[in-house]
């Protein structure tokens, strides 16, 4: 019904409100622009800190680091925070920035088309028709979950869910539970369950590494201070950033000498597993980076407890209540708990924006995520993804990217101005395909790309995820658009020029 109904016309449009949604609307708002909306199909502001209420869940990057650093909280509880202490940042931010009259909640995105005519983009909501002349899409790539195809899934006679839908009203305790994959959420999730289950079975593609964490509780005199001397705020910001920057060389250059970093790594897992037989099938045999790294305490010793089984093998079959592993191992179930991550390498909002020679993002991206410095694709007008290809990081903050691609829209918003009337800026796809030739060759002497498989990977084996650079590098060739790697667009009967030729109206 809404594709009748009369669009509304607005000047951005922002899809997603965590932390790249709403710091896009942040932005905007610094830089004058106040015509916009941000659509979120859930019914409160908070991306994946708001999705993910699993027992455990928190952060793995330190509190002071993961967070804007335009709106810094000096009362961060913990050295690394709950997800109910982020959600509750995100909502404060979003009314300390009045955000809530531009959100529309419970408004998914159906379709988006570029429309050639008008240069504007179409947006078709569930509940709402938009026009806009921008759109941004901060749909993150932590947003939908990913269950593997398992014969037999279908037809389990217990209870299924994955850990990003948790499902509060089941209660697990007494159950046989199993779970499924070895990633950063179960790490967080399997130790909190493992006390209530009669049997917990854990079928293990892969192992991870796993480092300890190094937590503790932030003391109220700490807080004090940070509130009273915001330099000390900063300066404890500066020292987690600088420690992680400092770091990157090892995974980006040098991979070869992370066998220190392994050492204490194995260290930890031998300290806490004293079973051989166990010990052997966690100790991983890839280097360590080249999958995400897990920080933890406790989930080696859930590992170890009576009531647990490590299958050292992905599940690859279910047949009625008997789930059966691809090495034959069979084990009995009341429920199965999907710990296997997220659709990354394969945007689901790609499929619903269509662009203009009339093939959606999907279709443009069947060989591979592309984009120009992770915001812009080639035929793609006045579209930026916030959180774009090969803009995630493996080991330090998000955030820190989010604020870079910022700057980037701040900066493509300020020339759209400059250029006057109606206009759109088209990434070149010769800027595109240089682009990406650079990072993927970069890319071939990173950890990330030294052999395992992860979900850094697509279908191709390609890193179409990971930045292999540091934070202050992205930030530096992202700090404005340069106008050589884009085509700027007039409506027809105008004239259509490379964008390099307005150079001169900087």
């Amino acid at each position: 019904m809404v594709e009748h109904v009369r669009r509304r016309h607005v000047r951005v449009a922002v899809i997603g409100s965590g932390f790249g949604g709403l710091g896009a609307a942040i932005r905007l708002r610094r830089e004058g622009i106040t015509d916009f909306v941000v659509l979120e199909r859930a019914d409160a502001v908070g991306g994946t800190w708001r999705d993910n209420t699993y027992p455990g869940c928190a952060c793995d990057v330190p509190s002071h680091l993961y967070s804007f650093s335009f709106a810094p909280n000096p009362a961060w509880p913990r050295n690394f925070s709950g997800q109910p202490h982020i959600r509750a940042y995100l909502e404060h931010v979003t009314d300390t920035f009045g955000l809530r009259p531009h959100l529309r909640l419970n408004s998914e995105v159906r379709s988006m088309r570029w429309d050639g005519e008008e240069l504007r983009w179409e947006v078709v909501t569930t509940d709402a028709a938009y026009t806009a002349d921008v759109v941004v899409s901060a749909t993150g790539p932590l947003s939908d979950p990913k269950v593997p195809d398992i014969p037999g899934l279908a037809a389990f006679p217990g209870k299924v869910f994955h850990s990003a839908r948790w499902d509060h009203g089941y209660d697990l305790r007494g159950k046989r539970v199993a779970v499924v994959g070895t990633g950063a959420s179960t790490a967080q999730f399997l130790p909190a369950v493992q006390p209530d289950a009669a049997r917990l079975t854990l079928f293990q593609r892969t192992p991870p590494w796993v480092l300890p964490r190094a937590d503790r509780p932030i003391s109220a005199a700490e807080q004090w201070l940070h509130s009273r001397l915001p330099a000390t705020r900063a300066m404890r910001r500066g020292l987690l950033w600088g420690v992680r920057e400092l770091q990157v060389g090892l995974f980006t250059k040098w991979p070869d000498r992370l066998g220190l970093v392994e050492r204490v790594a194995t260290a930890h897992l031998d300290k806490a597993v004293k079973d051989p037989a166990l010990r052997a099938k966690l100790l991983p045999d890839y280097r360590i980076g080249c999958k995400r790294i897990l920080l933890s305490n406790d989930y080696y010793p859930a590992l170890t407890r009576p009531n647990v089984d490590v299958v050292a093998s992905g599940l690859a079959e279910v047949r009625g209540s008997t789930l059966v592993a691809a090495d034959g191992t069979e084990a009995e179930a009341d429920a199965i708990v999907f710990g296997t991550g997220f659709q990354v390498t394969d945007m689901p909002i790609a499929e619903r924006v269509t662009g203009a020679h009339g093939t959606t993002l999907a279709e443009e991206w069947k060989d591979g995520m592309a984009s120009l410095r992770g915001a812009s694709a080639a035929g793609f007008p006045n579209f930026l993804t916030v959180i774009g290809p090969n803009t995630g990081l493996g080991n330090s903050s998000m955030i820190l990217m989010i604020e870079s691609q910022l700057n980037y829209l701040a900066d493509f918003m300020r020339q759209l101005n400059t250029l006057g009337g109606r206009v759109a800026l088209d990434a070149r796809p010769s800027a595109v395909n240089a682009w990406n030739r650079k990072v993927q060759q970069r890319m071939t002497r990173t950890v990330w790309n030294s052999g395992c498989t992860s979900w850094y990977l697509d279908a191709n084996g390609r890193n179409t995820t990971v930045w292999p650079g540091t934070t202050a590098e992205f930030r530096k060739v992202t700090r404005r658009i340069d106008f050589a790697e884009y085509q700027v667009l007039r409506p027809p009967g105008g004239t259509s020029r490379p964008a390099a030729r307005a150079e001169a109206v900087r």
